[in-house]
């Protein structure tokens, strides 16, 4: 294990947290011969309108990793709480930068494999990069992980030929329910919480003056028996950050019974498909979303309400919980969890794309050192040891904050 040398990496995943390990490890510099797999069938993944909330790590990467220098993050500037009436009952002086997935996806498309888009340009290529492969439309099968012989990732494309890679390193950068982490460990298993995240984002310009000044570059919050809902300003259309064409990025956690007929009735899309995890936008029956509207003007502050009117295409998350007790699943250390992969963050953390960030970082650090020599069974353990305290922590908190926030009483109640 000392000797074997990471040079032909596959990861798997092609979303933000298998982008971060890509961009990082390119950046190394060492002639690594990088290939994302990605089950989805397009060239690009479609943006969700999801907001991020861009902490430490997340800003650490950007600054150390992006060539295009593209801005990032809207600021806010302060923690509103408000009550069923609209009014601020808390205020707290706190800056936070909020991005969007949509614009961290195409600047790291950029960085990884040159993409150009209006969210950013391709930078030049730089010396000893090796090569950057993405590849859509590949689904996960088997690995082959004898000892003694090749890594091998098998896959099936999406008109149904199937491929296979060698690798001496495979990441699963795949998402809380990963194919990797099921196919060598499937006793970790994926479980719903209790409730869901509606979700939508609303142009800033079209809410009334008084939700503008509760919402814009503001974080604001409203509590009351299992609910909870929250807003930030994100990025526009483009990834922009100019005042007047960003969005307002709004989430509202609502407990359902798992399998009640309320939650059955939920996750039913309008062609009568059950979805167990995402409910994507344009899915929703009118029916749905016509009653959580009125249930919006029966329960929020006026505010919030109005965020919900004025979405018009909102998009429904399960929460759940998952966690992985290993990051490195293989005898001989071919194999490794990151991201989400390892651990499914509750997203009252807003902390799941740090985690991604965090663990690209530590594992680029962790090859580079590999490559240079260093015993590759020693790197591993202490980078393990690192982002699975990492993952313990902020899976644990999540749990804590999640069952507060919809199971118990928040002290900002409204």
């Amino acid at each position: 294990m000392a000797h074997l040398q990471p040079k032909n990496i596959v990861i798997v995943g092609g979303s933000l947290g298998g982008l971060f390990l890509g961009v990082a490890l390119k950046q190394l510099r060492k002639n690594l011969n990088i290939r994302i797999l990605e089950k989805n069938p397009t060239q690009l993944l479609h943006d969700q309108g999801a907001g991020v909330v861009a902490a430490g790590d997340v800003q650490e990467f950007f600054q150390r990793h992006d060539r295009t220098h593209t801005p990032l993050a809207v600021t806010s500037h302060q923690r509103l709480y408000l009550d069923r009436k609209g009014n601020v009952i808390d205020r707290e002086d706190k800056q936070q930068h909020m991005t969007s997935w949509d614009l961290l996806y195409h600047v790291l498309r950029a960085n990884f494999d040159t993409i150009d888009s209006e969210y950013a340009k391709a930078p030049e290529p730089m010396d000893n990069e090796g090569t950057a492969v993405y590849r859509h439309g590949h689904q996960v099968g088997d690995v082959d992980v004898d000892a003694g012989t090749p890594l091998v990732i098998h896959t099936t494309t999406a008109d149904g030929q199937s491929e296979s890679f060698e690798a001496d390193l495979l990441i699963g950068a795949d998402g809380p329910s990963s194919t990797i982490r099921k196919l060598i460990d499937p006793s970790v298993k994926r479980t719903y919480a209790g409730y869901v995240a509606w979700r939508g984002t609303v142009p800033e310009t079209s809410v009334s003056s008084s939700a503008r000044d509760v919402f814009v570059e503001k974080f604001p919050f409203f509590h009351t028996s299992g609910c909870q809902i929250l807003a930030y300003t994100i990025p526009g259309p483009n990834g922009t950050v100019e005042p007047g064409k960003r969005l307002l990025n709004w989430v509202w956690y609502v407990n359902y019974a798992a399998d009640s007929p309320e939650h059955v009735d939920l996750m039913t899309d309008k062609e009568g498909k059950r979805h167990h995890i995402t409910l994507p936008p344009g899915g929703i029956r009118d029916g749905v979303w016509t009653k959580q509207k009125e249930r919006a003007r029966e329960i929020l502050p006026p505010q919030f309400a109005e965020l919900v009117e004025k979405t018009e295409v909102p998009f429904v998350q399960a929460i759940t919980d998952v966690i992985s007790p290993r990051a490195v699943l293989e005898r001989d250390g071919r194999v490794v969890l990151s991201g989400d992969a390892l651990a499914g963050f509750r997203p009252h953390t807003a902390a799941s794309t740090n985690q991604a960030a965090l663990d690209a970082m530590l594992l680029a650090e962790a090859v580079g050192r590999i490559v240079d020599g260093e015993d590759r069974e020693q790197v591993l353990g202490e980078w393990e040891r690192r982002v699975v305290q990492y993952a313990r922590e902020g899976q644990r908190s999540g749990v804590e904050m999640g069952q507060r926030s919809q199971f118990g009483e928040h002290p900002l109640r409204g």
